[in-house]
């Protein structure tokens, strides 16, 4: 654990991202929270913008914790990354449920919020550096399939939340009862990454001959990075395209039902659950074959796409998301596939920007955005849809003014993306300390 577990020599680069899959696959829980919402609401009688605070808490401490611990994950390696994110996570669901069984709601927001964020924000960094060390031929398609796992996660965790609940009660000792045993199975799990991980061999390179070495182009510090223009410029992108995402998906489940309650078939709790299940394929798909298309498109290119075409989808969904519900999941999946595949590209523009000598961190401190979008995006859609409720609305109209302050949302993320420029000269860091860098990373 005090150092990275170093490949032995004819180590395959295929198995690195099993391994990273393993936590993704687990701390991507985090999207399917809004199974957990309504259960809450009635068996602790609260609102929609209380029973958020867990996750949006989740998401601030992802983004804190990867941005403060990046450079840790840089120098103690992805394995040290991994157990500290499995005993953080694992233990925010024990924690929870401990609150959930005694009726003590601030331990549910401790536990899932405060603890498992930590967990959520050092297992998301911990593969990627090592990824595009791995690929550097391909860091796009390389980070797209950890990061998948993040988006797919809740693909499993819906109706393994929502069976769970069926089986267990949804009274509060059903609720303490399914995190439980979430906390115990993720631990399992993710202890399959901390074993198989291994970073590449400082000699060697990672990808073939004729590919690209991973040392090539434009090299920039973490903290060179943080003072230039283009970080800031990916930083409003990645917050734009993030909290018009999770927008609807911290409240997919009940918002599917506003939408079509006054309707001739009105969505059941069941329904609403795959609903949120087929939102989790679209993450999980968007973020591998954005992420790949962007490696033969260029990511800004791809970012035009998550953001232009992404604001006329929202459009769409505010006009006309009310009359149809294929138009209204059609475009849902499409948003969500913009919000995962933004994720998984921007470690590859940060790489094409800053080079891989300090990306982890980098991608750590840029994660901020997410803190902010975590509590930006729940909160619009619930304080918005709590007033209009308050004020008598139902139904689509909850969620207008909301779906409009989006689609401004993405036109800034879209501008954002277009001052994006190479950087500067002055901000790249010399070959020879790059070199002695990497060498003093090596275990002995």
């Amino acid at each position: 654990m005090s150092s990275p577990p170093v490949a032995p020599p004819g180590w395959s680069r295929w198995l690195v991202p099993p391994a990273a899959l393993s936590a993704h696959l687990s701390i991507g829980q985090a999207y399917a929270w809004s199974v957990f919402k309504p259960p809450l609401e009635s068996a602790l009688h609260l609102d929609g913008t209380q029973s958020a605070l867990p996750f949006q808490l989740a998401i601030v401490m992802l983004g804190l914790s990867a941005a403060f611990g990046g450079t840790l994950v840089e120098r103690n390696g992805p394995r040290w990354a991994m157990t500290v994110a499995l005993v953080c996570f694992s233990s925010g669901f024990l924690i929870s449920a401990l609150g959930a069984e005694t009726k003590q709601y601030w331990l549910i927001v401790l536990g899932y919020g405060f603890v498992g964020g930590i967990g959520l924000g050092i297992g998301y960094i911990s593969p990627v550096s090592t990824l595009i060390k791995w690929f550097p031929d391909r860091p796009g398609m390389a980070t797209g399939i950890a990061i998948m796992g993040f988006g797919g996660g809740a693909l499993i965790a819906s109706p393994w939340s929502a069976q769970m609940l069926e089986s267990f009660g949804t009274g509060h000792t059903g609720i303490a009862l399914a995190f439980l045993v979430h906390g115990l199975s993720y631990a399992l799990f993710m202890t399959l990454g901390v074993l198989l991980v291994r970073v590449p061999r400082a000699e060697e390179p990672a990808a073939s001959a004729s590919g690209p070495s991973v040392v090539d182009g434009v090299q920039v510090s973490a903290r060179s990075a943080v003072r230039t223009p283009q970080f800031w410029c990916l930083w409003v992108v990645l917050c734009m395209n993030v909290t018009a995402g999770i927008g609807i998906l911290e409240k997919a489940a009940p918002m599917i039902t506003d939408f079509f309650a006054d309707s001739s078939t009105p969505v059941s709790v069941s329904a609403a659950a795959g609903f949120v299940a087929l939102l989790s394929a679209a993450n999980m798909a968007g973020r591998i074959g954005w992420s790949s298309t962007s490696d033969l498109i260029g990511r800004k290119n791809i970012y035009r796409v998550y953001l232009g075409v992404g604001a006329v989808t929202y459009l769409l969904i505010a006009l006309f998301g009310d009359t149809s519900k294929p138009l209204f999941v059609l475009c849902a999946l499409v948003i969500l596939s913009f919000y995962g595949g933004g994720f998984a590209t921007i470690p590859a523009y940060l790489k094409d920007l800053f080079g891989t000598y300090q990306v982890g961190a980098i991608h750590g401190r840029l994660l901020t955005a997410w803190s902010t979008a975590g509590v930006l995006g729940p909160l619009i859609v619930n304080w918005i849809a709590d007033r209009q409720e308050a004020a008598g609305k139902h139904g689509s109209s909850l969620y207008g003014l909301s779906f409009g302050i989006m689609i401004g949302l993405l036109v800034v993320g879209f501008a954002a993306n277009e001052l994006v420029r190479p950087v500067h000269a002055r901000h790249h860091v010399p070959a020879q300390r790059e070199a002695a860098d990497a060498q003093r990373q090596q275990p002995a």
